[in-house]
């Protein structure tokens, strides 16, 4: 979501005559996009302004910040950067720069689009963005959350659920389609919840992939399409049969369960039980046999005990996710839980984030190792570090190093057959003689 917002940033300082550089040392205006869910991510923006400001002892520099922020943090941030804006108002970014002072070519201009309504919380929306990558897109369709999780502050950050109109991000994937994106995500809090708020006038999610699974038949499955992140509460055998009918819809999903323990999720106001999560999971494995299955977790939440936390330990086994992002609990000022205790040590916590981690290596590497000896299509990205191999992704989104690639590939889809397996990513090579693109898969491993 970050990202798209960025991007959406980058077009309107652009079209007010601002040009975008990649050295950050080099640049009179600097900005970014928050995100106050985490504290760590926060205390990042911090260790960011610290170096910000005092470069401007040397020099004139204007520092932005906009994003998912709480009300605690923004009024420390508002002593820090010299612009804060909420996402909706990002319209009215260039005449901010004009009355901040800061003379340039840009701040002279008006911007053009007048006719982007800047009051409204999704006015950002209506910005066409600067895509930061010729193959990979990320296109919002849903602002806000209305399920109150007791540990989140999304709610108080985003405010409540919005669907933006379908016809407009319908649109969208077909201009990214036919321009040539290999990729495409759809964004929201609660991607899966799209519609809700006018089921009168607008699709259902459901409906929603439907209609971009026809895209893709139109286009010869050119491209893959990915959505992060649904609820569980919202999650429809729908859906997952939707997934299954179109061939350009990515078989993968991102399934937050939080938590393995009945009574932590409902501390959580996560609003469904384990056995809840486990029928949606084993619909994607009846319905998805191939999708890979990432997930949330947090640790160590207010008074969780041993015995709960195990039950989570004895989830993650029991499901045998992907990937799994597991967290430390920390209370983020505004949600509900930050007013109860944090009673498990920061050490507990560590320890047990990592028998999550011993948890998720094996039951990675238990699938990885089911991949050897296959050819995948596989999205080429960029080079490593050393230069010698090719970092990409697979359908299922599992990082894949390449040998045989070249720069040349970067952006396409090239089969890929697997030789080696770590956990949490694959090895292969380069096949010649194989047709490239994601349509190409069925004439694989035949």
């Amino acid at each position: 979501m970050n990202r798209s917002d960025s991007e959406r940033i980058q077009s309107v300082l652009e079209e007010a005559g601002y040009s975008y550089i990649e050295d950050e040392a080099q640049a009179d205006i600097l900005g970014l996009v928050a995100c106050s869910v985490r504290q760590k991510a926060i205390d990042r923006v911090y260790s960011r302004i610290h170096k910000w400001n005092s470069w401007k002892r040397n020099r004139n520099l204007l520092t932005f910040a906009s994003g998912c922020i709480l009300p605690a943090d923004r009024m420390k941030l508002l002593e820090r950067f010299d612009l804060l804006f909420d996402i909706g108002e990002v319209g009215e970014l260039p005449s901010m720069i004009r009355e901040y002072g800061v003379t340039t070519p840009g701040s002279l201009r008006r911007l053009s689009n007048a006719s982007v309504d800047e009051t409204a919380p999704t006015a950002h929306w209506d910005v066409r963005p600067s895509y930061s990558s010729s193959f990979e897109a990320f296109v919002p369709i849903q602002n806000g959350c209305d399920k109150f999780c007791t540990f989140c502050a999304v709610p108080y950050t985003r405010g409540r659920e919005v669907s933006r109109n379908s016809k407009d991000i319908i649109a969208e994937v077909e201009t990214l389609v036919s321009a040539g994106y290999q990729s495409i995500t759809l964004l929201g809090q609660n991607v899966n919840s799209f519609g809700r708020d006018r089921p009168d006038s607008e699709l259902s999610f459901a409906d929603l992939l439907r209609a971009i699974g026809e895209i893709g038949q139109r286009h010869n499955d050119s491209f893959k399409l990915y959505f992060t992140s649904p609820h569980p509460r919202d999650m429809s055998t729908e859906v997952i049969e939707t997934i299954a009918e179109f061939h350009c819809l990515a078989q993968q999903i991102h399934l937050p369960l939080q938590s393995g323990d009945d009574e932590v999720l409902k501390r959580m106001n996560r609003n469904y039980t384990y056995s809840d999560f486990l029928k949606i999971v084993e619909d994607i494995r009846r319905i998805l046999p191939a999708a890979t299955i990432f997930t949330d977790i947090i640790v160590g939440f207010s008074g969780e005990t041993e015995a709960q936390f195990e039950n989570t330990r004895r989830a993650m086994r029991e499901i045998g996710f992907q990937m799994a992002y597991v967290a430390m609990y920390s209370p983020r000022p505004g949600a509900r839980s930050a007013d109860w205790p944090d009673d498990v040590p920061h050490e507990e916590k560590r320890r047990r984030l990592h028998a999550l981690s011993e948890e998720l290596n094996i039951s990675g590497l238990n699938y990885t190792e089911t991949l050897i000896g296959r050819t995948l299509p596989v999205l080429v990205e960029s080079p490593d570090r050393k230069n010698v191999y090719f970092s990409g992704r697979s359908e299922g989104l599992l990082p894949v190093r390449i040998r045989g690639a070249a720069a040349d590939l970067i952006g396409k889809v090239v089969p890929v057959r697997i030789t080696a397996t770590r956990p949490l990513s694959i090895e292969g090579e380069l096949v010649e003689g194989l047709p490239f693109g994601w349509a190409g898969a069925e004439h694989y491993d035949s």
